[in-house]
């Protein structure tokens, strides 16, 4: 009797679970192929630059680190191609994918020096704010993880400026009719930093500032704000999923 009370409680946390947190349905679609590599530990390959003028801003180095000499900058570390280092250049340009997705699962790895700002924006419309949060005991939508201009997170799971920080995200694209009128706004279904969840099932209902143009669509590219601060991103991956 003990056993069939136990499973039939285990049965109800799950149900219950599923029904409260739309993620958990949405991460079925996990294994559905592999995570994409974003740097192809060659060259630019694959990425556009929205400025040509401020390509320059932008590197490829083997690892990153906070200058010796200055903590608000980033150098890079060894020779190789696998991490993205955005350097201290005063106009920049951000970059984006040449390929497009719709819903997606996105891995990355970002590291910001001291009083630095950046963004990831999903789809080139909506930004996760890339920010030095560390420490921060009041934080809005425009610190780390934040959705920017829409919502805070729910918690300041930054590191401090200098360490590789993961953000993990599941996203929803925006739904449109045969017209082309949209019906379902775009959704953050989850957002992690660090290993903390700090997002979850968070609409954004029209791009959350300087977005592409073009306005919103079915399908957009994955753009990495350059034309504010330093910032080195690395294991940059995403893998394109069904999101109910």
């Amino acid at each position: 009797m003990k056993n069939h009370l136990a499973r039939a409680s285990l049965l109800g946390t799950f149900v219950l679970s599923t029904l409260c947190f739309p993620s958990l349905l949405s991460r079925a679609a996990d294994n559905d192929g592999d995570f994409k590599p974003l740097l192809n530990g060659k060259d630019f390959s694959g990425w556009v630059f929205r400025n040509e003028a401020g390509k320059g801003a932008w590197k490829l180095v083997a690892d990153a680190k906070l200058d010796p000499s200055d903590p608000k900058k980033l150098v890079g570390v060894g020779e190789g191609t696998t991490t993205l280092l955005r350097g201290p250049i005063d106009h920049g340009s951000d970059i984006y994918t040449k390929d497009e997705v719709g819903d997606v699962e996105l891995m990355v790895d970002i590291m910001v020096p001291k009083g630095s700002n950046s963004g990831v924006y999903l789809m080139g419309e909506y930004e996760i704010q890339v920010f030095d949060s560390f420490g921060k005991e009041k934080i809005g939508p425009g610190d780390m993880g934040g959705i920017y201009s829409t919502k805070a997170p729910s918690e300041n799971a930054s590191k401090a400026p200098g360490e590789w920080q993961t953000l993990h995200v599941v996203f929803r694209a925006p739904r449109f009719d045969k017209s082309g009128k949209k019906t379902e706004n775009a959704r953050f279904v989850l957002v992690e930093l660090n290993g903390k969840k700090i997002h979850s099932d968070v609409e954004a209902p029209k791009p959350t500032g300087s977005e592409l143009p073009g306005g919103e669509k079915a399908k957009g590219p994955l753009l990495l704000q350059g034309d504010h601060g330093i910032v080195a991103f690395r294991n940059l991956k995403w893998k394109p999923i069904a999101v109910r």
